[in-house]
């Protein structure tokens, strides 16, 4: 069987070993770095960030040192080298895994000639060299993720204005962060980099953060990142950004180099001086390139439409990850793309892609599975809601880390719906609740599952027997 994959992030190059492994002959087609956003500039480096500011943070605990005192002394190169390596590291096993004999990596971009065949324009990079080549195969998936979204304001192209891959790229910690957009990205640099001592504002549209998220667990992590000094501004619409000279605010607080970003928030304007602005909206898939009309492939702005094995209306043409608009994770793309080689292959399988865990980065952390409050609520479910805190656990209280809940919703028979937990290692202690809602698992099985004590797992336990 051949196969070609476009894209090379976790939902193409995972699938192209997959397939190899299987068997079948396999060209991977990438425009820009194997490892796609999630490796170069996304997950990863954002993670080992993370890691930085945690220890930072433990740091400050321990001495009771404020924000600045601790900044102070702080090397931000040697935490980006760190960063760097790892990311070197990781795309360096990737490189291993595609030197497969049946993966063939071809570097240039890929748009459709017809429904079995695709045109690559190689770049310099390509093993094959430059110029154009058609590649016909029996399975063609798209994989080629998503873009920034960068709001139509006046101002979004000026100097300092950046999305995160130039926030990551960074050679100094900026003194005063604006970010646009409290969803997950833009959460998670505000605490990374108000632990390396930035000032940070978040402005946001919408009336609370992480607006997809359960609304008690988004509340708290905002009530949270707040006592560590991070201003918050809901419902509030950004108009313009001007250079601080332009705004007139070049003296005191502001920096003539800096930048001003207008706003309205319930129909007062207001102005904000920040060091760089970080546009963290969204992303969207990365459609335009593709030739997807000449091909009759269905897809809408928000992504590519496909049916439950990740097929697009076209037979034999599959699409997975960002590109279809759903699910905006690298895990998810990873599973999407196992059920849609399974599909190709004629392989059943018991991939269930309705359960997917997602987690926020931020310290403390956001994990969430299943169905919110929210959504049981709108959908007219008949449900039940069980809390547990972290400050009666006995872990939490031993590493120092006592903030946050843990909330499960179950049905009116007690069988889980969804968990949702804001607290230390939430992204670890949500794939327990993934485990039983997928299973079809219910509070009294939660409740009978024995726990190691002292552990923070045992908040799960604790709110099945609220």
């Amino acid at each position: 069987m051949k196969i070609v994959i476009i894209g090379a992030g976790p939902g193409g190059y995972e699938t192209a070993v997959l397939a190899a492994k299987r068997g079948a002959d396999v060209t991977l087609v990438e425009s820009g770095t194997v490892g796609g956003t999630c490796l170069n500039e996304g997950c990863i480096p954002t993670k080992a960030f993370c890691r930085s500011a945690a220890i930072l943070e433990e740091l400050r605990s321990a001495s009771a040192l404020e924000i600045t005192d601790l900044a102070y002394g702080f090397d931000f190169n040697a935490a980006s080298a760190r960063k760097d390596a790892i990311v070197a590291q990781l795309r360096d096993g990737v490189m291993a895994l595609l030197s497969h004999p049946r993966i063939r990596l071809v570097h240039g971009k890929a748009s459709f000639a017809d429904s079995t065949t695709v045109r690559v324009c190689r770049d310099s990079g390509s093993s094959s060299g430059n110029g154009e080549e058609l590649i016909s195969a029996d399975c063609i998936i798209i994989a080629t993720g998503s873009r920034p979204v960068f709001p139509d304001i006046p101002g979004k192209d000026l100097p300092g204005v950046v999305t995160s891959r130039e926030l990551l790229g960074a050679e100094s910690v900026p003194r005063r962060l604006c970010i646009i957009g409290a969803g997950v990205i833009g959460l998670e640099f505000a605490s990374i980099f108000r632990s390396f001592g930035s000032e940070v504002t978040v402005l946001e549209y919408c009336r609370e953060v992480l607006p997809r998220f359960d609304a008690d667990i988004a509340k708290r992590l905002r009530q949270t990142l707040s006592k560590r000094g991070i201003d918050f501004m809901t419902g509030t619409q950004v108009t313009e950004i001007v250079p601080a000279s332009v705004s007139g605010q070049t003296s005191g607080d502001y920096d003539e180099a800096g930048l001003s970003v207008r706003f309205e928030k319930k129909g007062v304007g207001g102005i904000l001086g920040a060091d760089k602005v970080l546009m963290a909206v969204g992303r969207r898939p990365a459609l335009d390139t593709l030739n997807l009309d000449d091909v009759g492939i269905e897809y809408t702005p928000r992504g590519i439409i496909v049916d439950a094995f990740m097929q697009t209306n076209v037979p034999g043409i599959y699409a997975v990850g960002d590109i279809t608009g759903g699910v905006m994770l690298a895990h998810a793309a990873s599973m999407q793309g196992v059920r849609a080689l399974d599909h190709a292959m004629g392989i059943d399988d018991n991939v269930n892609l309705s359960v997917i865990p997602a987690a926020v980065f931020t310290m403390p952390e956001v994990a969430s599975v299943g169905k919110t409050e929210e959504e049981c609520r709108d959908s007219g479910i008949e449900y039940i809601c069980r809390k547990s805190f972290f400050r009666a656990n006995g872990k939490a209280l031993c590493i120092g880390e006592t903030e946050g809940l843990c909330k499960l919703i179950a049905d009116r028979d007690g069988k889980l719906l969804g968990c949702h937990i804001c607290g230390p290692h939430a992204s670890d202690l949500i794939h327990e609740a993934a485990a039983l809602v997928e299973s079809g698992a219910g509070l009294d099985d939660l409740r009978s599952l024995v726990h190691v004590h002292p552990s923070l797992s045992e908040v799960l336990r604790a709110a099945a027997s609220d």
